[in-house]
């Protein structure tokens, strides 16, 4: 399955993270990933990251991040040549995935029915913030503003300092892992129908889609999700406690698991005290109970307290940095990082993520660095029929 796709030929004219997040799913699976890019500048990405000198070689470490796997041509949309190269292109794929504003393919006379015209089995997925119609489809849109309008922020954090932006760009990349889905479900439907189609993705209702229960809890019950910081919505003891030496969060979400709790601690009054003896005086009392849990939890560590608890079935886990995470042997093991020695442009390794699964034991994985800005024009120029001195012809003109 690492090769699923690799029939499958998709063009990334996508910046920065919710397009080619998704392309780099495809990729994982064996699609051929051509990154169309504007001359000169490329995608955003290429100029983001913490390392200042990779950001001006265009080699920004958010690029590197999700664009290994890709091969990269520059194409001048507005020069008739370089709409000329991108329908050739179109020819020969099977999907072109854009995160431009809503109307700027259509002003660029490359939107899918022009595009659908070179090739009526071309899946076109267009991402947006909000859609492509609706009173709000013409807006710009980032993960943060997402993160806003979707609620997101407003159940994050705590009631004394919420909303709060989730820590990294979560819109983003839900948003790529929806597009990732339906683009595979589009693929998988052409098989059936041998007809291309138009995928409409909303960044703003694919956050929404994740959301299940706190949307739910208004639909249905009327309740407004609330911020509430480390404790658990359904149940108590669950959430984040102090103990000795770090963090721990803890999910006793069944009436079983917190008498364990009880029994570990040596506290078997609690299971009786009619403040914690079933689940919903437990949630009305949670501040209590944190407190006397936390007051046993100081004389160990995070660690000591994630062992105890899981051997007594209660589900349980240190709250991590990234780095300390990366370095569980659970993820070590599982080949999950990958690496390119010495990369073109970065004169260093580059690590990577993976995907979050394995088919058969394998991780998929992607066999090429991420590309410098341009660097296979002439090849896949050359792959579509256009001579030597056409290619001369488009760069001299700025048309590549």
């Amino acid at each position: 399955m690492h090769d699923a796709l690799s029939s499958f030929r998709v063009l990334d004219l996508t910046n920065v993270l919710a397009g080619p997040f998704a392309c780099h799913q495809l990729a994982h699976l064996g699609a051929e990933v051509i990154k169309v890019e504007v001359p000169h500048s490329g995608d955003l990405a290429r100029q983001l990251g913490a390392d200042a000198d990779l950001n001006r070689e265009k080699m920004g470490i958010s690029f590197l991040a999700q664009n290994s796997g890709k091969r990269s041509i520059t194409v001048n949309l507005k020069h008739p040549d370089g709409k000329a190269v991108l329908k050739k292109l179109v020819e020969s794929a099977d999907v072109l995935v854009e995160n431009f504003r809503p109307g700027v393919m259509a002003r660029l006379g490359l939107d899918y029915d022009v595009l659908k015209a070179v090739n009526p089995k071309l899946i076109y997925c267009a991402i947006s913030g909000y859609g492509a119609d609706g009173p709000m489809n013409n807006l710009p849109a980032y993960d943060q503003i997402i993160q806003g309008m979707s609620g997101v922020m407003s159940i994050t954090g705590a009631p004394d300092n919420a909303p709060y932006r989730v820590g990294y760009p979560i819109a983003d990349t839900i948003g790529g892992l929806t597009a990732a889905f339906a683009i595979s479900s589009a693929l998988a439907g052409r098989a059936h129908t041998g007809k291309g189609c138009f995928i409409d993705m909303s960044m703003l209702e694919s956050t929404l889609a994740t959301m299940g229960w706190a949307v739910s809890n208004f639909l249905v019950a009327g309740r407004e999700p609330q911020p509430m910081g480390n404790d658990n919505v359904t149940a108590s003891p669950s959430g984040a406690f102090n103990t000795g030496d770090g963090l721990i969060n803890i999910a006793a979400n069944k009436q079983e698991q917190f008498d364990a709790i009880c029994d570990l601690l040596g506290r078997a009054e609690l299971k009786t005290d009619p403040r914690f003896s079933e689940r919903q005086a437990r949630l009305k009392h949670r501040d209590v109970l944190t407190e006397i849990l936390e007051d046993a939890f100081s004389c160990d560590s995070a660690e000591v307290w994630e062992q105890k608890l899981n051997a007594i079935g209660v589900p349980a886990g240190r709250v991590l940095s990234v780095p300390q995470a990366l370095s569980l042997d659970q993820v070590k093991q599982r080949d999950f990082e990958g690496t390119f020695d010495d990369v073109e442009g970065v004169g260093r390794d580059v690590h990577i993520v993976r995907t979050g699964f394995l088919v058969d034991g394998q991780r998929p994985k992607v066999a090429s660095p991420p590309p410098q800005l341009g660097e296979h024009s002439a090849d896949i120029l050359s792959e579509l029929g256009f001579s030597d001195d056409d290619i001369k012809t488009f760069r001299a003109e700025g048309a590549v």
